[in-house]
């Protein structure tokens, strides 16, 4: 996958599932990183996707 492709949605329909979302917000809020990934793992979230999740996260400095 490549970055242009990316598609966020995914990812919160997946939290949504387990009931995670707002836990997964409040970790990129605070740049928990472990937190963010151990959340996307236990949602089923693919690993190539949880890395450009992680990424973005290490990337966006206040900008996302």
């Amino acid at each position: 996958m490549e970055e242009k492709d990316f598609e966020g949605t995914l990812v919160f329909e997946k939290l949504a599932e387990i009931g995670k979302i707002d836990a997964f917000l409040e970790a990129i809020d605070v740049d928990d990183f472990a937190r963010a990934k151990s959340l996307m793992k236990h949602a089923n979230i693919d690993s190539e996707i949880i890395q450009l999740v992680l990424q973005k996260m290490g990337d966006a400095d206040g900008e996302h």
